[in-house]
């Protein structure tokens, strides 16, 4: 009885395995495709969120120093002091950032102060492909319209 438990026991069958591989198949069919567009959507959302923390760094230079950036100076005013344009009299120590921020897609931010949308400045990422305009993944994402 013991070699007939064991003559059972060795394994699936081929038939077993083609059936799960059946399976997996349809299951990645299916998932795949709705995993593939999240990367995208995770570099929209860092690029909103990116934006939003730049313009806290910008508020707090405006804190210190009464104005914002120059278009001239850039974000770069963020990380070290300008030394052209409006210099800001109490700049801080360390700065206001780590590094010069780009976006997701490793494209820098175009920064313009005073902005033609907002009173203060305006920021832009063009998106997946770097050029204006776009739709979905490709739209710009505009500090303006951000909630």
């Amino acid at each position: 009885m013991s070699s007939l438990n064991n003559r059972f026991q060795r394994g699936f069958t081929l038939i077993e395995i083609m059936v799960v591989v059946v399976i997996l198949g349809i299951l990645a069919a299916v998932i795949v495709p709705r995993l593939l567009s999240r990367p995208d959507e995770a570099k929209v959302t860092k690029a909103k969120v990116d934006m939003k923390s730049i313009e806290e760094s910008l508020g707090l230079f405006k804190l210190d120093n009464g104005f914002y950036p120059s278009t001239e100076q850039g974000l770069k005013a963020l990380v070290t002091k300008p030394e052209t344009g409006r210099i800001p009299a109490k700049y801080s120590v360390g700065g206001y950032l780590k590094k010069v921020p780009v976006d997701p897609w490793n494209k820098p931010y175009l920064y313009i102060s005073p902005g033609v949308h907002s009173r203060d400045f305006d920021m832009i990422s063009y998106g997946a492909d770097g050029e204006p305009g776009g739709e979905e993944f490709d739209a710009d994402i505009n500090s303006w319209e951000l909630n």
